[in-house]
């Protein structure tokens, strides 16, 4: 009887070990295969030798169009210099290689009111008090809105 009941026991327990070990197994192989990241699609478009060759069509076609005798001179525009930014602002750049969509209201959830292209030079007016939003003026226009903090750099 006694033997019996330890037989009992011991199975029971075996079991449960079993059955521990299975679940954390499965739960480290599927904890581990969503930590890596999957590969960047690549599009004609991100192809160097595709932008090559359009851009070579492309000088094609406008060396075959006659060009005017006289071209217009353009007019100087005033650049703001760093020396007119309001106090606490900065000079930065977009970071984010796909463009930003520009907030009325430093949240997710709010209208867009515009957009920033990869590289295009800002001006940081303001950081809402969580520092996880900036307040942002694109260099040259008047155009402002509030873009992840993360997706910006310091320029100067």
């Amino acid at each position: 009887m006694l033997s019996g009941l330890l037989k009992l026991i011991l199975g029971f327990v075996l079991a449960i070990a079993v059955l521990l070990g299975t679940g954390l197994t499965v739960a480290l192989y599927f904890v581990n295969r969503t930590a890596i990241p999957p590969a960047k699609p690549t599009f004609v478009n991100d192809n160097p030798a595709y932008k090559k060759e359009t851009t070579k069509e492309a000088k094609a076609e406008s060396t075959s169009e006659p060009t005017p005798e006289s071209s217009p001179t353009p007019t100087p525009s005033e650049t703001p210099t760093p020396d007119e930014l309001p106090p606490g602002a900065y000079q930065g750049r977009v970071t984010w290689s796909e463009g930003l969509s520009l907030r009325a209201e430093p949240n997710q959830s709010s209208e867009k009111v515009g957009g920033v292209t990869f590289n295009q030079k800002i001006i940081v007016l303001e950081e809402n008090p969580d520092k996880t939003w900036v307040k942002i003026r694109l260099e040259g226009s008047k155009q402002e809105g509030w873009v992840k903090i993360g997706n910006i750099e310091r320029t100067n």
